[in-house]
């Protein structure tokens, strides 16, 4: 399986109920997906992986940002 499909099936798992070491190897999991399909891009410069780097970026996003909590004020 090539790195596309790996982000793609990434992409259409389901995000509710996750614990949070489920959303922690889940992060890293994205993390990692990003810099292949970065180093990718380098090469190619084609716009379908830029899209999908974005796409991924606000899964991880979201992750992240659900794991740091609410910040105190």
């Amino acid at each position: 399986m090539d790195i596309i499909d790996k982000a793609r099936l990434f992409e259409e798992r389901k995000w509710n109920k996750l614990t949070t070491n489920d959303r922690i190897v889940a992060s890293r999991e994205v993390k990692a997906l990003i810099l292949e399909i970065n180093e990718l891009y380098k090469q190619t410069q084609d716009s379908t992986l830029m899209e999908l780097m974005k796409r991924l970026t606000v899964l991880k996003k979201k992750l992240e940002k659900r794991l740091k909590g609410r910040p105190e004020i």
